[in-house]
């Protein structure tokens, strides 16, 4: 019952909903701080015929579905000597992914949680890779600064979607990407789609990957759960469970009936600017 009213008050109030995400991943960064949790994802599985997944180190195979979410964004185009920003960086498990396996030159992973700054600057010592905090609808970057912005499944939580693309297509250096995925409720899909064609960049790829997020949430539920048992206390579990995406969950329901769709989308900047 809690989850549920607290999912509707999310749905009506974007101010209320941005508050509360900050304190609930405010409050798990600060609750859990060992390194074995640093995705926090729905995942994703390329179900196409023979696909082969992504090589991983074996320090990495635990969140490998969560990872894979990641790679599929992050992938589709080559970041090899860019300078890369994460907005929305959380745990920092997918900023230390990219700049370990995918060669840019320099990645920033930003969070509207100082906590989990704190966190990712402490788990995540890798060459060329920093944390900062800031608010994706006011990043503290100047004009032009990245070849490409990446956000993975955070944008919901923000209070203004305008405001946040504006923001990406400024700190964008003319040519950038915008390597971006996210959930919407079925009848706000027309809203984000006007969203994105205001920003001016050229959107070169869209796809539906709703399947594939549900398969690794199926694949991932067992390990979901265990995590859950080990980092949230009890009074919080059924809440937790809500936004994992586990089985029987209210997310994992509306997946599954259609109801919300995941989508990915890779846009471009004007080579002349926006």
């Amino acid at each position: 019952m809690l989850a549920r009213m607290y999912v509707k008050l999310c749905d009506v109030s974007p101010g209320f909903r941005k508050f509360t995400r900050r304190y609930m991943y405010q409050f798990l960064a600060h609750q859990y701080q060992k390194d074995d949790w640093s995705l926090m994802n729905y995942g994703y599985v390329d179900l196409e015929p023979g696909a082969i997944p992504p090589h991983l180190e074996a320090e990495d195979e635990e969140n490998r579905y969560c990872i894979q979410l990641y790679h599929h964004v992050a992938n589709a185009i080559d970041l090899t000597g860019l300078d890369v920003l994460e907005v929305g960086s959380g745990r920092g498990g997918g900023a230390s992914y990219i700049q370990r396996y995918l060669n840019p030159r320099a990645m920033v992973g930003v969070d509207y949680s100082e906590n989990a700054v704190t966190l990712c600057s402490r788990h995540h010592c890798v060459d060329g890779l920093r944390f900062e905090h800031g608010d994706a609808e006011n990043l503290p970057f100047e004009d032009h600064s990245f070849d490409a912005v990446v956000n993975v499944e955070s944008s919901h939580c923000y209070g203004s979607m305008e405001k946040f693309l504006a923001e990406v297509a400024r700190v964008l250096r003319p040519g950038g990407h915008f390597l971006f995925t996210d959930f919407r409720n079925r009848e706000q899909l027309p809203e984000l789609d006007a969203q994105l064609r205001a920003t001016g960049m050229t959107l070169l790829a869209q796809r539906d990957i709703t399947p594939n997020v549900l398969e690794a949430l199926n694949r991932d539920h067992d390990h979901r759960i265990d995590q859950i048992q080990r980092g949230a206390p009890s009074i919080l579990a059924k809440l937790v469970k809500e936004f994992a995406g586990v089985k029987g969950a209210r997310i994992y329901k509306q997946f599954a009936d259609g109801s919300v769709i995941y989508q990915s989308f890779v846009l471009q900047k004007s080579a002349e600017g926006v």
